[in-house]
């Protein structure tokens, strides 16, 4: 038969130890025959016997170790130590107990829990916050949902702060219990509960807690932490009980940066405030220091470095250390600084471990704190071991998490095979001899990373250094050379980091450098030409997650033992641990994933959703090829042949999108609406409180006096906020829906036409003035973009286009940062394509040089509608442009692109000019059609069953702002006007209630929802004629408190009908209300058709808007002044109104 690897290396070890034991059995032979004790206490069996002479055998060879560390603070008292081996074959579990359950301690119990097959110990851990272990590196990720199961190391917490991994694991976890006291002599352990527990081996994993400078002051409020859960959610009440604008963060380290953010987060101004003249005095010099201040601060934060705190000032200008009035400026002892006011304190100035709880025992302690551990993480006590950011090894403390998982690594190892006689077949014992403090980390937004030596002496006379500083670019990195220039020795990156990982290892690991070392300096983002992905290295040992030390082959491992239909990226990361961490690596571990699923025969899935088993060009394909077009011209009729179920709020609007790029009908005919994103739906972009904008069309930034004339008076008409774009265009906002009929007709007397800006579409060709007025312009850019722009628009595509044409090399129209862009030539043009801008700049490449208008016309309409055809769903021309195959000569994507484009290499250019040029004649003005067709306009009525409306400001409150009107600031989630959760979840239980009538079934619109006006309260009403189905819930989201769940798109998940809110996609069930990615919920009615009638469950209109009534829903800037009557309210939800006993009481 064939053996595995595994099996080889096991069979190599067995015999390894095969030899290794009859070489020292001669020697030892007869000391284990002549053992009175053994003798005299294993009588009963032969086996006992050898588990005991193999247990005094260790013993001997272990004795000349002992005696060489006699002196250590690890000697210990031999008559304990046999003790302890006696204990070891007395054929019961022993207990493991764990004191702390942060990180290191949980990834201590997973490794453990790992080793020990045959369930040879128990496992207890004391935890003494509130739930059990979570991501402490992601902390500041927790303002995103407000949901610690998010950041859960195992899964998600139930309502008592607990996950099933421990049931499941047998281990007992002490929950909201503080370990107060350990007794090393009679080995045992009390919690702050009072429950005593006795140990076999205990493991210190107690961290690290926030050190605190003793500064005049830090006992006042309005003083914090930053380490927990806890200390962010008082931080957050803190800063929304006494209105904080401004705070102070003690401390620039990696600490400090992330205490910053999670305070900016909040909303509220930060100041970082450093002792040490530059951020990060660790991990970077002071260029890094520059870079990364000027990012930050471009962020609005602000940083001083140099401070010296002198004290905390209090509101009542106190600065001692026994006032507790609340703090109110920071003041320092530099001369000529003045007090900076803040109204919050963070402090993160380094971490000092939590050693108190060994302080009064025999365990060995640091001078400065920490408890001392060897290499194998052994403290001075027998039986005791110390991990992570408690253990003083080598008299250094590590704070970062992968040291901390290589020590729990280490010690579950030792623990296993010393402590429970666990055979593991080691070559090596295993032991912790420090750590690459090499990192990268994405702070504030900015790359971060240092590797090797990155700050080696000043006297080091073998350094040579490279650096490349780019502050307009907010880049600067740093190599370290030998000074032969053949070995990488460390470096600093800050600002781009992508190279990392291939400079990490060229500077770790070695590896030979490029003729010219100076090649490695420059930023991939600098480099020009095609912008290439690092490739991945495949060597198995690479290491990929520096957080849990995994290497490329832990990943393939994984991969291979989940086989290719479990091999998700989920399922990867859960058993491999790879990109748990930080997250930083997970690009890699997709990466690698998706090479190991090829080699497999397996592909990683780009299926749109659930409901379609094809990405979107293949879908696109499946209907562009399909012999009966008739058989795919609607959602209906695509999902029935290719998918299945409802459909979602992916796969509607991607398919939408197909059909409008395919056969270019109206996006709201034919129950089409149904598929649109809100925006399209709308035909204007939703904004903050559920009003839209109006943006019109100006071709190439051109517009006439008639045009701004109207557009003014329209705007102030409607009392529109009025905003010129960076795109020449201008945008009129605040409009509410049921007016944008009536602001089209206005805006379309003047020949002003929709600009799109709500749709994957043409957005604008941005030009300058060109020949027509500049003196070095060549050509005519102004022109040549007004027939672009009225070429494409209306031009649907997987993502927005914008284009651009400078009318000369000075490219004052930046045609180089657009999907397509032009420059004149005294020839021509010269034509580039596949530029963006946003979050990840792109310069387009130069696909054609001094070519004519209609040659650019050509050429432009084949490469869009390549992209049209073959791009991923909300993929831009950038990347999708980026993915495609190298030309034949090895140019690269553009090379392809020429060949496909004007060579015709796949023979599709006829069918590219057809396509594009059915597009062009079949354009419309959504808007003009819309306007003149009453049916049209009536989709755009706010409520169905009546014509009364209710304006934006009773919805949100609008503010003055420099002179125009804007809605008031949403508050941060989890405050007062978010999450909004009515006090039951069937708030109307013991209400009286009726059928009422709210309209036909013709005024609701299909498979989608339509609003309906009850009282004050609005109400969504979703007919999913699909599965012949009615709902009705409130209309209000209650994540944001904003009036447009009746605009989200409706569909399923896993059978379950459901709603997705338009404006942040929270997905509700419409059977129950229950969020399904959450744990908000919607208030939901009964529906029923009689006849033609549609009619609703509902109590009395009073009741409805005790609890959904708008004014006491509406968002306003203090939360105070809410109109709902709370003892209305405490009546219904007591059960004690009704509807008859409503008019009583009025």
């Amino acid at each position: 038969g064939r053996t595995t690897k595994s099996e080889q290396k096991r069979q190599k070890h067995t015999v390894v130890a095969f030899h290794l034991h009859k070489q020292c059995s001669h020697n030892i032979c007869s000391e284990l025959q002549s053992s009175t004790l053994l003798a005299n206490y294993y009588q009963p069996s032969l086996t006992m016997k050898r588990s005991a002479y193999f247990a005094l055998f260790l013993s001997s060879i272990a004795q000349d170790a002992d005696s060489f560390r006699a002196n250590s603070p690890f000697a210990r008292p031999a008559t304990l130590k046999n003790s302890m081996q006696l204990r070891a074959t007395n054929g019961e579990n022993k207990r493991v107990v764990v004191i702390g359950n942060g990180m290191v301690g949980q990834r201590f119990m997973e490794n453990l829990i790992d080793l020990d097959k045959d369930k040879k110990c128990t496992i207890s851990t004391f935890c003494e916050e509130p739930r059990a272990a979570y991501n402490r590196v992601k902390l500041t990720s927790y303002f995103e949902t407000r949901d610690p199961s998010a950041l859960s190391m195992t899964t998600d917490f139930d309502g008592e702060g607990r996950t099933p991994w421990y049931e499941e694991n047998n281990v007992e976890l002490l929950l909201n219990d503080k370990a107060v006291s350990i007794d090393t002599k009679t080995k045992t352990i009390m919690g702050a509960s009072g429950k005593k527990l006795d140990y076999d081996v205990a493991v210190f994993a107690t961290g690290s807690y926030p050190f605190v400078p003793p500064i005049p002051g830090k006992q006042r409020p309005g003083v914090f932490v930053y380490r927990t859960i806890e200390d962010l959610e008082a931080m957050l009440a803190y800063v929304k009980e006494n209105n904080v604008k401004s705070a102070a963060v003690i401390g620039g380290g990696l600490l400090g940066l992330e205490a910053a953010k999670a305070v900016a987060d909040m909303k509220v101004e930060s100041h970082i405030i450093e002792f040490a003249p530059s951020l990060m005095c660790r991990q970077i010099d002071q260029g890094g220091h520059d870079a990364l201040v000027g990012t930050i601060e471009s962020m609005g934060l602000q940083v001083h470095c140099g401070a010296r705190t002198e004290s905390f000032v209090g509101e009542d200008g106190s600065t001692d250390m026994d006032s507790m009035s609340a703090v109110s400026a920071l003041r320092f002892s530099n001369e000529g600084w003045d007090d900076l006011p803040v109204q919050m304190i963070v402090v993160s100035a380094g971490i000092k471990p939590r050693d108190e709880l060994a302080r009064d025992t025999d365990i060995a302690i640091g001078e400065r704190g920490g408890i001392v551990v060897d290499e194998q993480l052994r403290t001075s006590a027998d039986g005791v071991y110390a991990i992570g950011e408690i253990a003083l090894y080598n008299n250094f403390i590590y704070g970062l998490i992968a040291p901390g998982y290589d020590m729990a690594g280490v010690c579950s190892k030792i623990i296993a095979e010393e402590e429970l006689g666990i055979k593991l077949d080691l070559e090596e014992q295993p032991a912790f001899t420090g750590a690459d403090l090499s990192t990268k980390l994405k702070l504030l937004g900015c790359d971060v990373a240092s590797f090797g030596e990155n700050q080696p002496s000043p006297d080091d006379p073998d350094v040579s250094n490279l650096v490349w500083n780019d502050p307009l670019g907010g880049i600067y990195r740093k190599l370290i050379f030998n000074k032969a220039g053949t070995k990488l020795r460390g470096g600093i990156l800050v600002g781009d980091a992508s190279d990392y990982t291939k400079l990490h290892a060229l500077a770790v690991k070695g590896g030979e450098l490029p003729e010219n070392p100076a090649m490695l300096l420059a930023p991939q983002s600098a480099q020009g030409g095609v912008v290439e992905e690092a490739e991945l290295s495949t060597d198995p040992s690479t290491q990929v997650c520096s957080c849990n030390d995994v290497t490329r082959g832990d990943i393939t491992a994984a991969i291979l033992e989940l086989g290719v239909e479990e091999a998700t990226l989920k399922n990867v990361k859960a058993c491999s641990k790879a990109g748990t961490g930080c997250g930083g690596c997970e690009p890699d571990v997709k990466k690698i994933l998706t090479q190991e699923l090829e080699s497999m025969g397996g592909s990683l899935s780009n299926n749109l959703c659930e409901h379609f088993a094809y990405s979107r060009p293949e879908l696109m394909a499946l209907v562009r090829t399909d012999s009966d077009p008739s058989s795919v011209d609607s959602f209906e009729k695509i999902l029935g042949k290719h998918g299945h179920g409802d459909g979602c709020e992916i796969c509607k609007p991607t398919v939408g999108s197909i059909l409008a790029s395919v056969y270019n009908g109206m996006v709201l005919d034919d129950e089409r609406d149904g598929l649109q994103e809100t925006n399209d739906r709308a035909l204007a972009n939703m904004q903050r409180g559920g009003s839209y904008s109006v943006v019109p069309r100006v071709p190439g930034g051109e517009i006439t006096p008639e045009q701004l004339i109207q557009m003014g008076e329209t705007a102030k008409k409607y009392n529109l906020y009025s905003k010129v774009t960076g795109a020449q265009r201008i945008d009129l906002f605040g409009a509410a829906k049921h007016q944008l009929p009536d602001i089209w007709e206005e805006l379309g007397s003047v020949g002003l036409e929709s600009g799109h800006a709500y749709g994957k579409s043409l957005r604008t060709v941005k030009s300058c003035v060109g020949s027509t007025w500049c003196r070095f312009g060549v050509q005519d850019s102004v022109g040549f973009a007004i027939r672009i722009e009225n070429r494409y628009k209306g031009v649907r595509s997987p993502h927005k286009l914008k284009g651009g044409v400078s009318g000369c090399v000075r490219e004052c129209a930046e045609a180089q940062g657009k999907d397509f862009g032009m420059i004149a030539t005294e020839n021509g043009y010269n034509l580039y394509f596949g530029g963006n801008g946003g979050v990840n700049p792109i310069h387009a490449q130069l696909f054609a040089t001094d070519i004519d208008e209609d040659t650019v016309i050509k050429y432009t309409d084949r490469f869009l509608m390549y992209y049209i055809l073959t791009a991923d769903r909300l993929e831009r021309t950038a990347p999708w442009q980026l993915k495609l195959p190298s030309g034949k000569n090895g140019g690269g994507p553009i090379e392809h692109l020429k060949e496909v484009i004007i060579e015709d290499s796949l023979g599709i250019c006829e069918e590219l000019d057809e396509r594009m040029q059915y597009l062009v004649d079949t354009y419309h003005d959504e808007w003009a059609v819309v306007v003149k067709d009453p049916a049209r306009r009536a989709k755009f009525k706010q409520f169905v069953n009546t014509d009364e409306v209710q304006t934006r400001e009773e919805m949100i409150e609008f503010i003055d702002q420099r002179g125009q009107k804007r809605p008031t600031n949403w508050v941060a989630d989890g405050q007062d006007q978010t999450n909004w959760k009515p006090e039951s979840t069937d708030v109307f239980a013991r209400s009286e209630k009726s059928w009422v009538t709210v309209g036909k079934t013709s005024d609701f619109a299909v498979n989608a929802g339509s609003t309906i006006l009850y009282g004050e309260s609005q109400l969504a009403v979703f007919n999913n004629v699909a599965q012949g189905e009615w709902y009705c819930t409130q209309n209000m989201c209650p994540h944001k408190q904003a009036f447009v769940l009746s605009q989200g798109i409706i569909g399923d998940a896993e059978g379950i009908s459901k709603v997705a809110c338009p404006l942040h996609k929270k997905q509700f069930g419409l059977a129950d209300g229950q969020q399904l990615d959450g744990d908000l919920s919607l208030i939901t009615f009964p529906v029923k058709v009689e006849g033609d009638d549609v009619l609703v469950e509902l109590p009395s209109e009073v009741e409805v808007n005790a609890i959904l009534g708008t004014s006491g829903l509406r968002v306003q800037s203090q939360s105070s002044c809410m109109d709902k009557d709370p003892v209305l309210e405490n009546e219904i939800l007591n059960g004690v109104l009704n509807s008859t006993s409503t008019v009583a009481v009025l």
